[in-house]
């Protein structure tokens, strides 16, 4: 066992009295020592319950003969943080949770892990320790909450945020917004729709790293404990099989997780973690990989933002092992992938059969014969950008229009509020990805503005920023290279046209080759002043487009 060296022979007496001072008795010493990180705090609605989660593995690990040991991550709540300068802190948060991790499971000598992450940034970054440690591991996650109800519909986060819009715009009273603000998040949880939380626990399990039910048992359910309770004894199978992370996070693995998110049209943020991810097993996925492989994937769920289901309603439908068995149909999944349960993907998904049509659509009656996320190139993106094609209105597949320009995300929110952003412009908003943020700040709020004031159907945006999985419409981030960088976003002037073609993955600024070439000679990008934090990220983080890992 990895923790041995600490714990064997007189020379680890001292060792031994600290185990001693934390109350272990010489059996517990003796056993694995398994770490559970604990994602609990009680800012983020997501990660508010994942106490019961942790004191439910901890039994687990017991039970299967471990000595189960909590140590803490930080989590930032993405919805909190959004249209202020917190949310430069989210995904600069993705690294320190990968990099304590793995300072707290090497300084202890920890023989193996059981991750507990809910929201954004903790998934995919102890699923990066995870890779980096290769100590065997398993996650669950703290669940997704309940839709909620008002006026006989569903509603999750995107409903709020898109409220507000139709506030601003006059069509809704501040009476009605009060009830929208009480009644749209009605349960502990991450928020509700496919968005980055839950894309990121279902393409755990299409990985192979969480067990059945992970990304879609409602986190109020008492499912969520039974799941929590069986993640700690299926780790210490993994202990004595020496199943280890970089065994299952193979590419073909990784090929399997794209593949599920192409199908369930996941938020586009998955497209910055899976290549981060895959990075710390030494495996590359980028761009070009995604766009091949959305090209074959047809899109099966419409889940919110998208459409008007929600992941409560996947999980009765059969959750991500139903949507596997779906695409198993015409072999776009590994099947010999090895998994936590120390079974195949395809022993895991044998009879798993979809139980909802109607959410979960059968592969030969799909939305799209391509998948929920598009990568557009040009001259605008050269190394790429993205967008979820499945939550575009199909009149904005197809667009063009005149550039409105803006420096920040605060300044073009402060032009939507005011009514200046008319039918048919394309905003694009600068400096804001990984180095120029710095931190890839999320656009939920300019997004969610347009299509409160009925502008979704003919208004554009574009970033070098990203946007959250609760964003829907003709929204594309990750423009690459950025602006800071010296891309040519950093050149688009006021009222030059930009056209997007999303079927045919392209992203255009419409001037003459030569006068582009003429403004990009003379571009100096701007420059921020950091401190702290926030100027080593800026330092040492690469492109959007290669999943914003730290070089």
């Amino acid at each position: 066992m990895t923790s041995d060296p600490l714990k064997l022979g007189p020379q680890n007496a001292p060792h031994r009295a600290l185990y001693h001072a934390l109350g272990l008795t010489e059996e517990e010493i003796s056993r694995p020592l398994v770490g559970v990180v604990s994602s609990y705090n009680e800012i983020v609605p997501g990660h508010m319950n994942i106490d019961k989660i942790v004191d439910a593995v901890k039994l687990g690990v017991a039970m299967a003969g471990g000595t189960p040991i909590v140590f803490p991550a930080i989590a930032v709540c993405d919805g909190i943080a959004m249209g202020h300068r917190g949310m430069k802190y989210s995904l600069v948060t993705r690294d320190l949770i990968a990099d304590s991790t793995e300072a707290m499971a090497l300084a202890h000598g920890f023989d193996a892990l059981v991750m507990v992450p809910n929201c954004d940034k903790n998934v995919p970054g102890l699923l990066m320790a995870a890779a980096r440690l290769n100590l065997p591991t398993v996650f669950v996650s703290g669940g997704p909450m309940l839709a909620g109800h008002i006026d006989g519909g569903k509603t999750s986060f995107s409903t709020i945020s898109e409220a507000v819009g139709k506030f601003n715009a006059g069509t809704m009273s501040e009476e009605k917004l009060r009830e929208y603000e009480c009644k749209t998040c009605p349960t502990c949880g991450s928020c509700s729709g496919m968005y980055t939380a839950n894309s990121m626990n279902c393409l755990t399990e299409a990985l192979g790293m969480g067990l059945r039910g992970n990304g879609t048992i409602p986190a109020v359910y008492s499912s969520r404990i039974e799941l929590a309770k069986h993640a700690g004894m299926a780790v210490m199978e993994l202990i004595k099989r020496d199943i280890r992370p970089r065994d299952i996070m193979t590419e073909a693995a990784f090929r399997n997780a794209l593949t599920v998110d192409m199908a369930l049209g996941c938020s586009t943020n998955s497209m910055l973690h899976l290549p981060a991810i895959a990075h710390e097993c030494g495996i590359e996925i980028n761009l070009d990989i995604a766009n091949a492989i959305s090209a074959k994937t047809p899109n099966l769920c419409h889940l919110a933002p998208a459409g008007r289901t929600y992941v409560e309603e996947l999980d009765e439908a059969g959750g991500v092992y139903a949507v596997m068995h779906e695409l198993a149909k015409r072999d776009l999944l590994d099947l010999n992938c090895l998994t936590v349960t120390t079974k195949t993907v395809g022993e895991n998904i044998a009879g798993c059969e979809n139980q909802d049509p109607e959410v979960i659509r059968p592969i030969e009656d799909p939305y799209s014969e391509t998948g929920g996320i598009a990568v557009l190139r040009g001259n605008l993106a050269p190394d790429g950008s993205v967008v979820k094609r499945s939550a575009v209105a199909p009149e904005m597949l197809f667009h063009e229009g005149p550039a409105r320009v803006f420096e920040c995300e605060e300044d073009a929110q402060a032009a939507i509020n005011a009514g200046k952003i008319n039918p048919g412009d394309v905003v694009v908003i600068r400096y804001e990805g990984p180095k120029g943020g710095p931190g890839m700040r999320e656009m939920l709020n300019p997004t969610s503005a347009i299509m409160g004031m009925g502008l979704g159907s003919s208004v554009a945006l574009i970033t070098d920023g990203r946007f959250s999985g609760a964003t829907r419409g003709a929204c594309i981030g990750h423009v690459s290279p950025e602006a800071a960088s010296g891309g040519a976003i950093g050149v688009v002037e006021e009222g030059d046209i930009i056209s997007i073609d999303i079927p045919a993955g392209k992203l255009e600024l419409k001037v003459e080759p030569e006068v582009l070439a003429e403004r990009m000679k003379h571009f100096v990008p701007k420059k921020k002043e950091l401190t702290g934090y926030l100027k080593r990220y800026a330092a040492l983080v690469s492109s959007g487009a290669s999943g914003a890992v730290l070089n």
